[in-house]
């Protein structure tokens, strides 16, 4: 058996966990608003027309916030098509996703839907087809108190109060080709900077995010952050980051080593924004939203075009998740956790149907992906601080990432409690490995409260709507504890969490 060790120190602190870590993605695209979390005829929906089968699922997931409206839909979104009688608002054609957008569910409604879900909105403003004017806007019918013609608007909608959105995300994926009004790193950097200080001078204490590379592997990736940054870095609080991973061409070795490369992604882009603070200057500190990530099966979604007739939801990137995937969902997590001193928001994306967690049939059921369980164990059991681990693990060899280590784990301690938490994932594909945790500075009177893994014999199983606890969590076997020495087994190509607490 494999072997590897780490021991754990609650002085040795990162940073506290942040609830926003736990945040999910909702877009106008495929099925992930109507028949998603939106289905009026749908039999267990509410008197607003939401799912509440979803709403339950979602608030176990643990979801804490939620990016709205898109993503790549927000650059040609016309937030002023949402609002009002829904039988006056226009059908639009959306050409990021080839659809047509009826606009039945505008921002009044997904604020009344993240109040039952009770999560936090990132909105997100069109930068691509808009700019400074419409961010104003938007911003004075979500956040003005009244006495404005927007917010008075509002309040003739029926929402009296503002809805006090904090955290706004300045456009999405501007870097990429692809996008409605694609942007030089010059453009981008100019328009960001001008939005931000327009919408600073109506309410100063706004969060507000700076679209950062869409991906790691952009030709402009770091050189489009430090540009921006010369332009707004006193303007901005975080910079995104977007990633998604996926298996290729059977390189499973690869795809259980994803956390390798979002962790290259982070490290990058703190040293780029760091490298630019230094040069202007300032002790303003930049953190991280990665407000886009997840497996997704992308080379698919490529080689399977979008639907050549305009529809109203079709299925879009509906991806069916397995055990690997989920694995390396749970690894994901663990990196950022791991970067908890930097990156203080996320979300996955998205959060039903679309590359989701939730998977619904309209009229029918909904069920939770595999990759529902390691986010919605890790967002309970997460609390505290993070703390710092050195991890003493053997190490293999894969094509994309060169060596990586078999284990990777982080671990949490609640000061409040006194609980201890270890996420582990043991990314070896024949071998379980024994994994010694050393929890002496903890003292010794720890007890194991609760251990969980994913994992099976078959990598490959789905769950699905006739068998949708195909894949579900597991007791974890094999865990001893001696005094403050803790002795884990993970199974093959696992995902794990333990909790300790006091006895």
């Amino acid at each position: 058996m494999l072997r590897a060790r780490v021991a754990l120190n609650p002085a040795s602190v990162v940073a506290p966990v942040s609830r926003r870590t736990f945040g999910s993605f909702v877009e106008h695209m495929g099925r992930c608003v109507y028949t998603g979390i939106y289905e009026p005829g749908h039999p267990l929906a509410d008197e607003d027309g939401f799912r509440t089968d979803v709403l339950a699922l979602a608030r176990e997931l643990g979801v804490t916030m939620v990016r709205y409206p898109g993503g790549n839909f927000v650059s040609g979104y016309r937030w002023e098509d949402g609002i009002g009688p829904v039988a006056d608002r226009p059908r639009r054609r959306d050409l990021a996703w080839r659809s047509i957008e009826t606009n039945e569910v505008g921002i009044d409604e997904f604020a009344k839907w993240a109040e039952k879900a009770d999560v936090e909105i990132m909105y997100a403003v069109n930068l691509g087809t808009r700019g400074v004017q419409e961010a104003l806007d938007v911003h004075e019918y979500i956040n003005h108190p009244e006495g404005t013609h927007l917010s008075e608007l509002r309040r003739a909608n029926g929402a009296e109060k503002p809805y006090g959105i904090k955290l706004w995300c300045l456009g999405n994926e501007l870097d990429g080709p692809w996008q409605t009004g694609h942007k030089t790193p010059e453009e981008y950097g100019l328009l960001a900077a001008a939005t931000a200080r327009a919408l600073r001078s109506a309410e100063p204490d706004l969060e507000l995010v700076a679209c950062g590379s869409s991906s790691s592997i952009m030709p402009t990736f770091g050189s489009w952050e430090s540009t921006l940054l010369e332009h707004a870095y006193d303007l901005v609080d975080y910079v995104s980051c977007h990633a998604y991973y996926e298996e290729h061409d059977g390189d499973l070795g690869s795809f259980l080593a994803s956390a390798v490369d979002m962790d290259h992604f982070v490290n990058s882009i703190v040293a780029t924004a760091d490298a630019v603070g230094a040069r202007l200057k300032s002790k303003k500190k930049i953190n991280l939203s990665f407000d886009e990530w997840n497996v997704w099966y992308l080379s698919r979604f490529q080689s399977a075009p979008l639907p050549k007739e305009w529809e109203v939801a079709p299925r879009v990137i509906e991806d069916q998740y397995n055990v690997a995937d989920a694995v390396v969902v749970g690894s994901l997590l663990i990196s950022l956790l791991r970067h908890s001193d930097r990156v203080t928001a996320a979300c996955q994306a998205q959060l039903v149907n679309v590359i989701a967690p939730i998977m619904t049939e309209p009229g029918g059921p909904a069920w939770r992906q595999t990759i529902f369980h390691p986010f919605a164990r890790t967002a309970a059991l997460a609390k505290g601080d993070v703390l710092r681990l050195e991890i003493q693990s053997p190490v293999y060899a894969t094509e994309k990432y060169g060596e990586a280590p078999v284990i990777d784990a982080v671990a949490t301690h609640d000061p409040a409690t006194g609980d201890v938490v270890v996420f582990a994932v043991n990314r070896d594909q024949e071998r379980a490995v024994e994994f010694a945790v050393d929890l002496t500075a903890f003292g010794t009177d720890l007890t194991v409260a609760e251990a969980w893994t994913l994992t099976d014999d078959d990598v490959r199983a789905v769950n699905t709507k006739d068998d949708p606890e195909r894949v579900t969590m597991q007791p974890l076997t094999g865990v001893a504890l001696d005094g403050g020495a803790a002795t884990l087994t993970l199974p093959r190509i696992s995902w794990s969490a333990i909790r300790f607490t006091r006895a």
